[in-house]
């Protein structure tokens, strides 16, 4: 252990704290903090990259969630295993979801994840509503694709109830920690990609999307035409207050359910055949 680690403040406004955690999430593999209004990362590694990302994010959001940073050099202690010790697994739906330095649970379908903080892992509200969706709804054969798949969390899912799984993330990052996690639980994927849903080849039983609302209003038109009929589009990491704008956007499909859990829904459409 060294002597010293950095230590990442981010302030922002308290409706965003999440959003951005788990943003972070996918691009850091350690531990983080989330306080009100504020965000606080530590590592004994250079956490400038983390501080750029957020600065691109920003910018591409049009600032939109604008954040204030304060990067500090402090006195080490092991506050990794401390981390460590404050996650619990969890179960959501069929699935129980626990980190490697716990044992896997019988009579549940085991996901192993080694969580950067409590995202990407089921505890998140999107992410835990996603795999109550998914074990509502994928059955085995299905041909499902995770578009924005992060930790790959919700395409394991898929794949151990049997489901041929695709997946694709814009970070190249999140690429690379979803196949960590898919080799950590010896699973395999049919595709996976860096870049979204334009670069998907057919359509799918089950279309799976759990980004934030405005980038699935910006994709609606390709995350419809990969849907095949009577199949179902799963979409998560919408603000209860960005829900019409959504809903707007995949009007021509039919609603079938709808889950709010701390703020944040998830919808599940199903796509009308054709007449």
């Amino acid at each position: 252990m060294k002597e010293t680690y950095q230590e990442l403040t981010i302030a922002l406004d308290d409706q965003f704290v999440d959003f951005v955690a788990d943003f972070v999430a996918n691009i850091f593999a350690e531990g983080l903090e989330l306080g009100e209004g504020k965000i606080i990362v530590r590592s004994e590694n250079d956490l400038t990259f983390v501080k750029d990302a957020l600065v691109s994010l920003s910018e591409t959001l049009g600032n939109a969630v604008p954040m204030e940073f304060t990067l500090e050099e402090k006195e080490n202690i092991d506050w990794i295993k401390s981390y460590q010790d404050s996650i619990e697994p969890i179960e959501a739906g069929k699935f129980y979801i626990f980190p490697s330095w716990y044992e896997p649970k019988e009579n549940k379908i085991n996901i192993k994840i080694d969580p950067a903080l409590a995202f990407g892992s089921g505890h998140h509200a999107t992410t835990f509503s996603c795999l109550n969706a998914i074990s509502e709804y994928v059955t085995a054969g299905n041909r499902v694709i995770d578009v924005g798949c992060g930790s790959g969390i919700l395409g394991l899912a898929c794949k151990k109830l049997g489901a041929h799984i695709e997946l694709c993330d814009t970070d190249p990052l999140s690429v690379d920690s979803c196949k960590e996690n898919f080799a950590l639980n010896t699973e395999s994927y049919d595709k996976l990609w860096e870049g979204s849903i334009d670069k998907a080849e057919g359509v799918y039983d089950i279309v799976i999307a759990n980004i934030i609302a405005d980038v699935l209003r910006f994709i609606a038109k390709d995350l419809k035409a990969a849907t095949k009929e009577d199949g179902y589009l799963i979409l998560s990491g919408i603000l209860d207050k960005k829900e019409e704008l959504v809903a707007e956007s995949f009007k021509e499909f039919t609603p079938v359910k709808r889950t709010l859990r701390d703020e944040w829904v998830t919808l599940v459409y199903q796509r009308p055949p054709v007449k």
